[in-house]
């Protein structure tokens, strides 16, 4: 009688199929990046933000500032992973796709602050997201040209080992004395404002 092993994390690696380390520092991901995007890295609130939609890119509209160079970089720089991730979890898929699902992904983290009033609503954030996702999708494409047979394994130990790194910088940083004031909790501070110890709520 005969037996048929099941494929080792290795082998499956190599086989394409991925690895429960990557679905879980995915995950790991996704709720860091949410956490972040809509709370700031905060206890969850709702309320306290003037539900306010900006349909102009970039540029300031009448109710709605200039959107900053800062803020852009930051959600830039939040979505890179994006984009390596989906490439490893879905290899098959065209950056067409990605495109759309990070954009997807982006109007539901927008439409939640909209309906939670915790945000603003912001058609910026999604094209600089989608960016992002696709800067990181490419340095993979780019990666994958480069390194030798088996560098997709490389891939997934960087994905893994970005994600750990993450997750210890945000446990840093809540553990730090400098945190960002949720809306409404204070006088004197714009929302997303760092505050000191003593003038935290």
């Amino acid at each position: 009688m005969t037996t048929t092993a099941l494929p080792s994390e290795r082998e499956a690696t190599t086989a394409g199929a991925a690895p429960f380390r990557l679905i879980t520092a995915f995950a790991v991901y996704i709720l860091l990046l949410v956490w972040i995007v809509l709370w700031k890295l905060e206890l969850p609130w709702v309320g306290g933000v003037d539900r306010v939609i900006k349909l102009v890119p970039f540029l300031a509209t009448a109710e709605q500032g200039a959107s900053k160079p800062s803020e852009v970089l930051i959600n830039l720089l939040l979505f890179v992973p994006f984009g390596p991730f989906l490439g490893l979890l879905a290899p098959r898929w065209s950056w067409r796709r990605l495109a759309g699902v990070t954009a997807v992904v982006s109007l539901a983290l927008e439409a939640t602050q909209f309906v939670l009033a915790i945000g603003s609503t912001d058609v910026t954030d999604v094209l600089v997201n989608t960016a992002g996702a696709l800067i990181g999708f490419g340095l993979v494409a780019l990666a994958r040209h480069r390194l030798p047979a088996g560098g997709r394994g490389i891939l997934i130990r960087i994905c893994v080992t970005g994600t750990i790194a993450a997750l210890l910088a945000v446990a840093l940083f809540v553990a730090s004395p400098i945190h960002f004031r949720p809306p409404g909790s204070g006088i004197g501070h714009e929302p997303g404002s760092a505050v000191s110890p003593g003038e935290r709520p």
